[in-house]
């Protein structure tokens, strides 16, 4: 294992190949425009595409929030990512949030949001970017740029109508109202909602399950997933067919099969 990113605002730790990356910004509610968290995000995820020894990277945040997203109060005075005439906003769009959803869309390894409280705005959208997202019982939710007259600059349209469909998403965008934990999981935006105490079990025992399995072909298995979303069926096959002699010539491959024909556990090396 490479050593552990330099971070500022959130907290980075490993547990047998699962990576947990904690908010660390309760004093603002783990806000992403007025803290380094932008920054800790993308240093970690070039982290983990250069250690092949972390199989699945978990999000969420200390305190009472997931995260605030947009600091509301900057937005008012015209400070930080706000501040400047039309094209400057949008070049402070583009180098400030919008990295975040970049960096998470190179990530090698599945990630699991683990929302711990309100996962507001651009906080909501973080959640959305993640491959699974577990909830807290208390956790409230809203995509909620509209309220304050902006849009989802961090493209959390382009998520959320995936996870929900065009019209329940054209709802949430355009009412930007909250949404419980009990009923994100019944539209299918979080796979689970369990009490705040469980909440890291549920989402450590879940890391696990996953990074148990041959570390390459998670790795394959993850670019596969993202790639289905942006190309053309029968190019999509070339991918498939291609990753397909990747993961047969590994050792882990044979390694797994021999394990199911022995009824034994499998020991994988990640080659």
């Amino acid at each position: 294992m490479n050593q552990l990113p330099m971070l500022h605002d959130a907290l980075l730790t490993i547990d047998n190949r699962v990576a947990t990356l904690t908010l660390n910004r309760d004093d603002v509610r783990n806000e992403l425009t007025g803290t380094r968290l932008i920054d800790d995000i993308e240093e970690t995820v070039r982290w983990i595409n250069r250690d092949e020894s972390v199989s699945v990277l978990v999000i969420t945040g200390n305190g009472k929030a997931f995260s605030a997203g947009g600091n509301i109060k900057h937005m008012l005075a015209r400070q930080s990512s706000f501040a400047g005439d039309v094209y400057e906003v949008q070049t402070r769009y583009r180098s400030g949030i919008q990295r975040i959803p970049l960096a998470l869309s190179r990530l090698d390894v599945p990630t699991i949001a683990a929302i711990n409280g309100s996962a507001i705005g651009a906080g909501f959208d973080l959640a959305c970017m993640c491959d699974i997202r577990l909830a807290s019982d208390v956790a409230v939710m809203a995509e909620s740029f509209v309220n304050i007259g902006i849009v989802p600059g961090d493209g959390g349209v382009w998520f959320l109508q995936r996870l929900v469909g065009p019209q329940r998403a054209a709802e949430l965008c355009l009412t930007g109202r909250s949404v419980s934990a009990s009923e994100a999981l019944a539209l299918g935006l979080v796979l689970d909602v369990v009490s705040p105490e469980k909440l890291m079990t549920r989402a450590a025992e879940l890391a696990h399950s996953i990074a148990a399995k041959p570390p390459q072909a998670l790795r394959l298995t993850k670019r596969l997933l993202k790639s289905a979303q942006g190309m053309e069926f029968p190019e999509f096959l070339d991918l498939c067919a291609a990753f397909q002699g990747m993961c047969h010539n590994t050792k882990d491959h044979l390694e797994a099969v021999g394990a199911v024909l022995d009824k034994r556990r499998p020991h994988f090396v990640g080659r």
